[in-house]
């Protein structure tokens, strides 16, 4: 460290690294709920002590999207106690601000405002927790950027190009060109890097004396075909890579052998998932570059609170456990026990090594009980260590591994259509969904819906996250077929239904732009039943009580059920795919006729809402005339709803359908590399190459 410090001068940027802080996680916890903001104010207070030039902030500031009053105050209390001050700040920035910053009211950097006195700048990108969001795409971040306690940078508005123009940097003689990119649904990315639509700009002029230093927030471990972003995605004349979003600490830079550029992964700075990446131990970074050369420094922060993790394998142990033994409950009770026991003892001893750790522990025990075992009460295994741990509730989780069975008919494989997609066509989301019923053995092949409608409602759901999206359009197609049986007079005949349904189902198969339309008109009405839902919810708060009186001194409405306020208000959209039965009220389920909730105040009259094609037959058969057709009420109100736009956005335009092979995308790879730099000290840990000459220029 001594070594380090003594080549700090005018040349070197001293940089304070860190991501996913998740402010405000378990905040209403008496035990934990202030973890995350002690963790911030030490993260902070290492920034002032080793005089940063400034901070550096991976994304998932915050742990929700819409954070409560005490995180947000909390947040603004530790960065003016921490970052506002007389020391002068010793670096400037080149590059045109208005760019860098051009979603602000405020287009230039905090610490260049005349009426604020910053002396610790803090540049964060957004993640996947405090995104942009609502009609205007704000976050908490930019209360932050608008309060100028905060540099909101990376921010992306266009879901069809992305151009990163980078923030320039320069102190001395070292320049540093930062480049951030705050996260973006992975599979839109995925797909946005593979056709090209992403562009990291250079600075036209001395491009290869920049340290290039890249900031993204997204997976970087593969959890599915396009569920991430591939390292070899990004560009070559990069030097760092700083990954939020992973939580598992790998702070230590690593050299991608094909890009050779290096990546450091901070990882997050409280424990937010009881999973085994969570238990290694939490750092932050303290960053030199000098010139081409760089130094990752790793502070080990003494505030967060100790998590231990073990699993155990009950069939791994027959001399101690035979399912047989009608005691075996109870054995493997106490073996848990002494499990908890030697965590404990350990989580001890490192808190009285560290008096800066709180008091009680995190600890995971997780066991596998496949081979004939059954489970013991939880609740009242937790309750012997409510004063001891600080999650006394999830102390064990019990699993079983499942043994796989042997898989009948087709097996579409998902990874080939990915990494060997035809030439001259973009791989979409409704294309899986198309193959994939099309390959599928006929019991699970659909026979009411169709590819292309089912298709396009899970892009709508992935790309514009549209939650409703594939219920609505199942609800839409639903309705459309009864009116068509309805019209088409059919007997009351399964197997003659069913005929009619595929003739159906095949003639808007043939008719792509009634199928597209189908798809707008659901998304609207997704959209507008949202609306309406709030509009009820509001409406009918005030005058709930005075119709459960009517209810009740009604001679015919006697009988029924009541709907309290709490009840009415807490239903949640995630009970619309449920039957009446399960609801445990006919009133409330989807099939009571309007005479039935006649005295209900919000029911709103829905055709054939939720109903079997044979149900819709039937009623359609109890009356001759097609105009009088027995409507249906739906009595459910949606407190949940967050969007209020009613307006229709187009799914995204088919552009760019070439696809490039994977040999183009790498040939970035291949060109030569020569020496990207040397650490201060030689070390092998910290070999740094120069950038390869990149054509692309600001």
């Amino acid at each position: 460290m001594s070594s380090i410090k003594s080549q700090d001068g005018e040349d070197t940027f001293k940089i304070l690294v860190a991501t996913d802080i998740h402010l405000g996680y378990l905040e209403k916890d008496p035990v934990r709920g202030n973890d995350t903001f002690v963790t911030f104010n030490e993260i902070l207070d290492h920034a002032q002590k080793n005089e940063v030039d400034f901070v550096l902030l991976g994304g998932d500031l915050f742990h929700d999207n819409k954070p409560s009053r005490k995180t947000v105050h909390s947040c603004l209390e530790s960065l003016r106690k921490y970052c506002m001050g007389d020391r002068p700040v010793q670096f400037e920035i080149l590059s045109d601000q208005a760019v860098n910053f051009h979603y602000s009211k405020f287009p230039w950097v905090n610490y260049q405002d005349e009426n604020l006195n910053i002396s610790i700048p803090v540049f964060s990108i957004h993640g996947n927790h405090d995104d942009p969001t609502g009609a205007d795409a704000l976050c908490a971040l930019d209360i932050l950027s608008c309060a100028g306690l905060l540099n909101h940078f990376g921010r992306s508005t266009s879901v069809e190009k992305i151009d990163i123009s980078p923030i320039l940097l320069r102190k001395g003689r070292t320049k540093i060109a930062l480049y951030g990119l705050g996260a973006i649904p992975d599979e839109r990315l995925y797909r946005m890097f593979v056709n090209k639509q992403v562009t990291m700009l250079r600075p036209k002029e001395d491009e290869d004396s920049w340290f290039n230093l890249f900031v993204i927030h997204q997976n970087r471990s593969k959890h599915g075909a396009t569920n991430y972003i591939p390292e070899q995605f990004l560009d070559d004349f990069i030097n760092l890579v700083v990954w939020g979003h992973e939580h598992e600490c790998k702070i230590a830079p690593f050299q991608n052998e094909q890009q050779r550029f290096y990546v450091s992964q901070p990882g997050s700075s409280v424990v937010t998932s009881l999973s085994p990446g969570e238990a290694v131990k939490k750092h932050i970074g303290l960053l030199h570059v000098k010139g081409k050369k760089m130094k990752m420094e790793k502070i080990a922060l003494e505030t967060v609170r100790t998590f231990h993790i073990e699993d155990i394998v009950l069939a791994d142990h027959p001399d101690l456990f035979n399912p047989d033994n009608p005691n075996v409950t109870q054995a493997i009770q106490a073996f848990c026990m002494e499990k908890v026991e030697l965590m404990l003892d350990t989580a001890e001893r490192e808190r009285l090594a560290n008096p800066r750790q709180p008091e009680k522990p995190i600890i995971r025990l997780r066991v596998d009980y496949a081979g004939g075992f059954e489970p013991f009460s939880v609740h009242r295994f937790s309750q012997k260590y409510m004063h001891r741990v600080a999650n006394p509730k999830d102390i064990i989780h019990f699993f079983r591994h499942r043994e796989q069975k042997e898989k009948k008919g087709i097996d579409l494989n998902f990874g080939k259509l990915v990494s060997r997609p035809a030439e001259g066509m973009t791989l979409r989301v409704e294309d899986l969904v198309k193959q994939y019923f099309q390959t599928a053995e006929k019991k699970v092949q659909l026979s009411l819906l169709t590819e292309r409608g089912m298709g396009e409602a899970v892009q709508e759901f992935v790309d514009k996250e549209e939650k409703d999206a594939i219920e609505e359009l199942v609800k839409f197609q639903l309705e459309k077929t009864q009116r068509f049986l309805k019209e088409r007079r059919t007997d009351a005949e399964e197997e003659k239904i069913d005929e009619e349904v595929r003739k159906f189902r095949e003639s808007r198969k043939k008719n792509t732009e009634e199928e597209d339309k189908e798809v707008r008109e659901a998304m609207i009405r997704a959209r507008a039943n949202r609306s309406e839902d709030e509009v009820l919810v509001a409406a009918s708060s005030d005058e709930e009580s005075m119709d459960m009186e009517m209810m009740g001194t009604s001679d015919g409405l006697s009988s029924m059920p009541s709907r309290g306020r709490g009840r009415a208000r807490g239903r949640a959209r995630g009970a619309r795919g449920q039957n009446s039965t399960a609801r445990g009220s006919s009133r409330r389920g989807r099939g009571t006729t309007s005479q039935e909730s006649a005295g209900s105040r919000s029911s709103k009259s829905v055709r054939g809402k939720n109903m079997s094609i044979m149900d819709a037959f039937r009623s359609s058969k109890t009356d001759h005339s097609l105009n009088s057709f027995q409507s249906y009420s739906e009595d459910i109100i949606d407190a949940d709803s967050d969007e209020e736009d009613t307006s229709f956005v187009p799914p995204s335009s088919k552009v760019n359908q070439r696809l490039p092979t994977m040999s183009s995308l790498n040939k970035r790879g291949s060109q030569s590399q020569a020496s990207k730099g040397v650490d201060f000290e030689s070390d092998e840990d910290d070999p740094f190459t120069s950038p390869a000459t990149s054509r692309r220029t600001k």
